[in-house]
């Protein structure tokens, strides 16, 4: 069979809604972060930073394992949904979105930090002094001169989410419709043995990665030359 399946199109799809909403998310957590970090001078930048860092290193099922016993009924966040008289997160897609935001976080965080440090502090300084507060500053100065950065941020995130595996696998199984997305979907079709399925898939994958690249390239590149220019 050819083309995508009726299951495959669901994948694809829930994939899709899961990377828009952590994207969403991930955005407005990590901003605050990412400003925080480029900012302080307190001693827990490092500590804060290893944190956000974290999921660079480790594998996707450790980071996955620890989500589902904090989402679980003995865990921290089991604990607060239950208060809260709401249902356990693990196999729920609300419970892959929270998954996708942690293991997305850096992704977020150290674009938007990035820029934000490149900025410096004198911008910000002349707008204090003509009298901008702090959200006017961060509105007027610091989200238009670091926008490359918080459009990279918001592209790497979205990509990252889409093509996660094993934090969804260990938060959400594979459930058909509710946390069954395209990379769940491709581990499916190979364990059957079905090779051109999991080909059709692979493959806008790996298109969709490079589309990610060539714009995230061609973002930083416009820049460069947008800088030279007014540098000149």
């Amino acid at each position: 069979m050819m083309g995508f399946s009726e299951a495959d199109i669901m994948a694809i799809w829930l994939t899709f809604k899961v990377a828009c909403i952590a994207t969403l998310l991930l955005l407005l957590i990590g901003t605050p972060i990412a400003l925080w970090l480029a900012y302080t001078k307190s001693k827990w930048k490092g500590p804060i930073s290893a944190i956000v860092a974290l999921p660079l290193v480790l594998p996707p099922t450790v980071l996955g394992f620890y989500l589902l016993i904090a989402m679980g009924p003995h865990g921290p966040i089991g604990h607060l949904t239950e208060t809260l008289g709401l249902n356990y997160l693990p196999f729920t897609f609300s419970g892959i979105v929270i998954a996708s935001v942690f293991y997305s976080l850096p992704f977020v965080v150290q674009p938007i930090q990035n820029a934000i440090e490149a900025l410096g502090q004198r911008p910000l300084e002349v707008a204090a002094t003509l009298g901008a507060g702090p959200w006017d500053r961060f509105f007027s100065i610091i989200l238009p001169l670091s926008r490359s950065g918080f459009m990279t941020a918001a592209i790497l995130g979205f990509a990252h989410t889409v093509g996660e595996f094993g934090v969804i696998l260990m938060v959400g199984g594979n459930i058909p419709g509710v946390t069954q997305v395209i990379s769940v979907q491709i581990y499916d079709h190979v364990e059957a043995m079905e090779y051109n399925e999991a080909h059709w898939l692979a493959a806008a994958m790996v298109i969709f990665s490079f589309l990610v690249l060539t714009l995230i390239y061609s973002t930083s590149r416009r820049k460069k030359v947008t800088g030279g220019l007014y540098g000149s």
